[in-house]
């Protein structure tokens, strides 16, 4: 029989990582709770990011999970400015700030890094979104610049842009495919958001390939665009997507394809599980490993592998949620939307741009979308939850 642990160490102070060293005492654990992070300021919430925060409406410190205080209170020891860098599952240490630092149980909470564009390292005018201080730098540079270029039109290009247009900043939204968003929504979704960028006023230049970004005496000059086009600025964000952050874990013979492998337990291997952008895991009601980007799942993922942490736990299987806020109009979904192949209207019209949509897979819902519905959209989760057959979802 394992022996309760009596140090759990959580590399990770951002949403994940603290919501598990909080369910750890609410659960009953009096041992040492150890996070680490590599950022120097307090855990704090990253959705902001790209909204209240570039826009101004709050000041960073309104973005902190949990006061300073309560770290004391909890009883939780915060090593913060200190990356790890190694891992150990044979002797159970991990490798910070130079120093070897033990436990019981490891949860990896180490999230997702911003992919870059290649050969910007050091250019200045180049920014990425994923920490308070990228943020704060990148919002005085679009401030000061004619125009900003943001080159993908995903979650994060999307709503910058959303947010610059907010502020009164001229906007050009460049990306490969023909709408914004349409990966993870799917074509018609993707075309009402193109429509409600367009009336907003921003520059959109979709279904084009960037083929690279100029710059002259270390500073960028414009982006190049398949076709010969340049668009002119001193100031482009990248926002191209992500990648685990999992390259402190090289060596660890952790499964690293894509995340940190983990079973329906969200566990990794002996002591060690995971939480949060990560972690991939099997999720047994959809039969396969998934691995989610969103704010939710992180909150939700995080106490369920605290709670196996403690021998407590039970297979994680939610119902994945995430959520949009783009100018007037938010956007909610519950399930899988990204790649469906089927979509219909349950309430509602897109006309109208207030509705409640459904997205199959095969045979089965998969996920439902809600633009500006947020009650209908409630009432149709149970759709997901229940795995109910499409022709059923259409019926009712």
């Amino acid at each position: 029989m394992t022996a309760p642990p009596r140090r759990i160490v959580v590399v990770g102070a951002s949403a994940a990582g603290l919501t598990a060293a909080e369910s750890l005492r609410a659960d009953g654990f009096d041992g040492d709770v150890v996070v680490i992070g590599a950022e120097p300021h307090l855990g704090y919430d990253r959705p902001p990011l790209s909204k209240q925060l570039l826009s101004g409406a709050w000041e960073a410190d309104r973005l902190e999970l949990l006061p300073r205080h309560r770290y004391d209170e909890l009883g939780i020891a915060c090593h913060l400015g200190v990356a790890a860098t190694a891992l150990d599952p044979a002797g159970r240490t991990v490798r910070a700030g130079g120093a070897d630092v033990a436990y019981d149980r490891l949860l990896i909470a180490t999230g997702v890094r911003p992919r870059t564009w290649p050969g910007t390292d050091g250019l200045r005018g180049v920014h990425v979104l994923r920490t308070i201080d990228d943020t704060l730098a990148f919002k005085e540079a679009a401030h000061a610049a004619g125009r900003v270029v943001v080159i993908g039109a995903g979650f994060l290009g999307a709503e910058a842009a959303a947010t610059l247009r907010g502020l009164g900043i001229p906007v050009t939204l460049v990306g490969p495919a023909p709408a914004p968003m349409v990966r993870q929504v799917g074509p018609d979704v993707a075309r009402l958001l193109g429509e409600l960028h367009a009336e907003h006023d921003v520059d959109l230049r979709l279904g084009v390939t960037v083929r690279g970004i100029d710059h002259d005496d270390g500073r960028v000059t414009g982006v190049r665009l398949a076709g010969g086009t340049s668009l002119s600025t001193t100031c482009v964000l990248v926002a191209i997507g992500t990648a685990p952050a999992t390259g402190w874990l090289d060596g660890s013979g952790l499964d690293l394809a894509d995340g940190v492998g983990c079973d329906a337990m969200c566990q990794a291997g002996p002591g060690v599980f995971a939480a949060g952008d990560v972690a991939r895991w099997f999720h047994r009601t959809h039969g396969t490993r998934l691995r989610i980007e969103h704010r939710t799942n992180a909150t939700e993922q995080a106490m369920a592998a605290a709670r196996a942490m403690l021998g407590a736990g039970q297979p994680y299987e939610p119902v994945p949620y995430f959520w949009s806020d783009q100018y007037d109009t938010k956007i909610q979904a519950y399930g899988q939307t990204a790649g469906a192949d089927r979509f219909a209207v349950l309430s509602g019209s897109l006309e109208e741009r207030r509705f409640v949509a459904v997205y199959g897979r095969g045979e089965r819902v998969v996920g439902v979308l809600g633009w500006r519905s947020p009650r209908e959209l409630l009432r149709a989760r149970a759709l997901v939850a229940g795995a109910v057959p499409w022709q059923d979802a259409l019926a009712a």
